[in-house]
């Protein structure tokens, strides 16, 4: 196997940054590694071709992988906010905590954070037929989680030593896709359009293999995530703000 290529982002703007990556995927690199990343932005954006992995040493700007369909980014740090922002195919994998918005309208692949999110994560992300996007959290989510959620899986899993959900606003406006928490949302923090029940052992079932690849990404226990209790945030209705108008 081929060296990786090294590019280092120590003071380098997010354009000539990314045309380095650009340029390195069309020669065929499959393996690139980024040193020195800080705060640059959109990362990743649009690059396509399954068996390229960019490993990302720092701290990534906003927008990471948006739009990106096939490769695999893994941060070795925390990421700026939106990280797999309209992704279509691929995964992230953040070995730290993200900011406000990640996997906003994500519509495939996978995005698993090691630690904590800010808000509105899940933000609308979307489905089609098969093509079902994830996204897994290893700490917690501040508020309006899942807000307007159309499709796809969100588990958060409460690894920080904090609730896993305890602000407002818990998938507000979803119409789609589900959300799985460990534990139980207090009824005040559920959105409007959001209903909760205990996961059934069938839906726990269901989900084990995620966790399972979630806690072997990152070197985690699975078996206390496995034995956990969790609740099941689903759509009340396909139109949670149907009675907000009125019609003549």
């Amino acid at each position: 196997m081929a060296d990786p290529v090294r590019i280092d982002a120590k003071g380098l703007h997010y354009t000539p940054l990314n045309q380095k990556i650009r340029a390195a995927i069309a020669a065929g690199v499959k393996e690139i590694v980024i040193d020195n990343v800080l705060g640059q932005r959109f990362i990743g954006d649009g690059i396509r071709g399954e068996g390229v992995t960019l490993t990302v040493n720092g701290v990534p700007g906003g927008d990471l992988a948006m739009f990106m369909s096939g490769p695999t980014i893994i941060v070795h740090g925390n990421a700026d906010h939106a990280p797999g922002n309209t992704m279509d195919m691929g995964n992230v994998i953040i070995h730290g905590g993200a900011g406000d918005a990640v996997a906003h309208s994500m519509r495939g692949g996978k995005v698993y954070v090691r630690d904590n999110i800010g808000y509105r994560g899940g933000i609308h992300m979307k489905q089609y037929l098969e093509k079902r996007p994830i996204l897994v959290v290893g700490g917690a989510a501040r508020a309006f989680l899942g807000e307007y959620m159309a499709g796809g899986l969100l588990i958060v899993l409460g690894l920080t030593g904090v609730p896993p959900v305890a602000e407002r606003g818990c998938g507000s406006g979803i119409h789609g896709g589900e959300i799985f928490v460990r534990g139980v949302v207090d009824k005040k923090d559920l959105g409007v359009g959001a209903q909760q029940m205990p996961a059934t052992q069938e839906e726990k079932t269901r989900i084990q293999p995620i966790i399972e690849d979630f806690s072997r990404t990152f070197g985690i226990d699975p078996a206390p995530l496995l034995a956990s209790e969790y609740s099941r945030i689903s759509p009340a209705s396909a139109r949670p703000f149907a009675n907000m108008y009125t019609w003549e």
